[in-house]
């Protein structure tokens, strides 16, 4: 099984409750759920929809036709019947003329049945989310269930009127069903974890010590800060600053004074941010820096998703000195990532990047209960009691100086924009100190690379074509390369989470390839010609801003 379902309707109608509670009770019956949203740029009206992928097996990729398609309005009907496969399924209030062939139409009235039966409009959701439970072959048990448990902290009123109102639109669906259009769904008894990567990075980032985020709103990044606002247990202070210069600067001095330390963006307040990444670099102070995607230039589509960024992220900031820069691509990745993060921004003294996108951030998926590392590496601040005299930024064979925090052990920490002596004194020895820091910065960088973790490999022993990704595309890729080769094609994947510093890596020289990428100039192709001399043939790019799903691969395939 393999089903896809559209919620559709204006901003503020509430298709995100129900696409919440109908994937709660997938899981709840034991199957695995991917759930995405694609919105306008508003509060209050325009086209929106929540996509629900359902199956037997944990299928983690978008898919943009549908098999029952969920419209609130007859304008959203409308707009998204294009997506409906010729076999599916429309609900809606205003169905229009039935088809000898399909799409097959149920009416359910939302608000009237939702008056009649909870007692006021705003239960037409809970009639909508029996009504497509019903369809889906659900039985209202589980509903019921779901039902009961989000609203029982708002009284026993609530609950009863929400499932009246729900067992209203489940009964009427049942009723009035085609029969070509009924499912059963035998309850199983597996059970998966259900997140985005934003739900699990906070954790993530918390587990590794992060004990304090300086943010300013921009989305798609928000929902980090809002996350460490929220919860007191993550243990971290968050500061909501007046803009982003003053946020990341807020973040640097936090670690200068021993806490490890974050911030959290979005393109146009990365952009603010370049020059203080510059500062992480000379003063050499660690920071993770969270660059939630969105496509631009400038405001560009603020609640669309992109991977135009990648280019920006390894260059930003001016001078030349280390940083790394990585992109999860699922909930699981992110959070390995993001102790991975803090602990080489800690110890190699630099800022690291985490690269997300608007995907990243909404889509919720289903997957093996989430896994923290047994292990945190602890803090990388030196001993003071070990050192005779404390030089900040004495000069190492690695490139890498004992660092100790403001006030730590009675030290004098002295640190400077400026070029600096060891002592971190202002200089303009133009014979000595500055050849000798440049070289300091760039053996942290040579080093740093070492430890940089190869891309994953899938499928390439016997591939021609390989399909080069990074970030959010590779369960798209994943699913593109199996219809591939179900049609005999014998195409791989390389897939990049660890971007920069790039691994010396030499690719099997037999095959063809091709990126896949959210951008429309391939900046991953553009990285691998230059940095290592691939052979990178063409790039797949999509700049509309919607995620790159498998059909959009294999309809583009060279």
């Amino acid at each position: 099984m393999d089903r896809s379902i559209f919620l559709a309707g204006a901003a503020g109608e509430g298709i995100q409750t129900i696409g919440d509670v109908v994937a709660r009770c997938f899981l709840s019956h034991g199957y695995p759920v991917f759930a995405t949203q694609e919105y306008e740029s508003r509060i209050r009206g325009g086209r929106s929809s929540v996509r629900l992928r359902v199956g037997d097996v944990p299928r983690n990729a978008p898919r943009s036709d549908a098999d029952v398609l969920l419209a609130i309005n007859p304008d959203a009907q409308a707009h998204y019947l294009g997506a409906l496969r010729p076999d599916g399924l429309v609900i809606s209030p205003d169905p229009g003329e039935p088809g000898p062939q399909g799409p097959y139409r149920l009416e359910i009235p939302f608000v009237p049945l939702a008056t009649a039966h909870g007692g006021e409009e705003l239960y037409a959701n809970s009639v909508a989310a029996g009504a497509l439970c019903a369809a889906a072959g659900l039985p209202f048990a589980i509903l019921e269930a779901v039902l009961s448990a989000s609203f029982a902290k708002r009284g026993d009123d609530i609950v009863r009127a929400n499932l009246a109102a729900a067992r209203a639109g489940f009964d009427l669906a049942a009723n009035r069903l085609p029969e070509q259009a009924r499912h059963s769904l035998p309850r199983r008894e597996e059970r998966y974890a259900f997140a985005s990567a934003h739900e699990t990075i906070p954790i993530a980032a918390a587990a590794a010590g992060c004990r304090f985020i300086a943010a300013y709103p921009m989305s798609p990044s928000t929902g980090i800060i809002t996350a460490f606002a929220r919860d007191p247990d993550l243990g971290a202070f968050a500061e909501q600053a007046e803009d982003e210069i003053a946020a990341i600067h807020m973040a640097l001095g936090a670690s200068a004074a021993g806490a490890r330390a974050m911030t959290a963006t979005s393109g146009g307040g990365f952009a603010l941010m370049a020059e203080a990444i510059s500062l992480a670099g000379m003063i050499e102070t660690p920071i993770v820096i969270l660059l939630a995607q969105r496509p631009g230039p400038a405001t560009g589509l603020p609640t669309r998703t992109a991977q135009e960024d990648l280019s920006f992220a390894i260059r930003a900031g001016h001078g030349e000195f280390p940083r790394a820069v990585f992109a999860p691509s699922d909930p699981q990745e992110a959070i390995d990532l993001a102790i991975r993060a803090f602990d080489l921004a800690d110890r190699y003294q630099l800022p690291v990047i985490l690269m997300t996108d608007q995907f990243l951030a909404d889509a919720r998926f289903s997957l093996p209960p989430f896994a923290l590392p047994e292990e945190i590496p602890p803090a990388a601040l030196a001993d003071p009691a070990g050192l005779e005299a404390y030089v900040r930024y004495a000069l190492t064979e690695s490139g890498i100086s004992p660092r100790l925090a403001f006030g730590q052990g009675g030290r004098i920490v002295c640190i400077d924009s400026d070029e600096h002596t060891p002592e971190g004194h202002i200089t303009e020895d133009l014979a000595r100190v500055r050849p000798a820091a440049v070289k300091k910065r760039l053996e942290k960088a040579r080093r740093l690379r070492r430890e940089i973790r190869p891309p994953a490999f899938d499928r390439t022993e016997d591939a021609t074509l390989i399909l080069v990704g990074w970030g959010s595309t590779r369960t798209a890729i994943s699913e593109a390369i199996d219809r591939l080769r179900a049609d005999g094609r014998a195409v791989g994947s390389i897939h990049f989470a660890e971007l920069w510093p790039l691994p010396e890596l030499d690719p099997p020289r037999r095959a063809e390839y091709w990126t896949i990428e959210g951008n429309a100039t391939g900046q991953l192709a553009s990285l691998l010609r230059g940095e290592l001399g691939w052979p990178i043939a063409g790039t797949i790019g999509r700049s509309d801003g919607l995620p790159i799903d498998a059909r959009f691969v294999v309809e583009r395939m060279p």
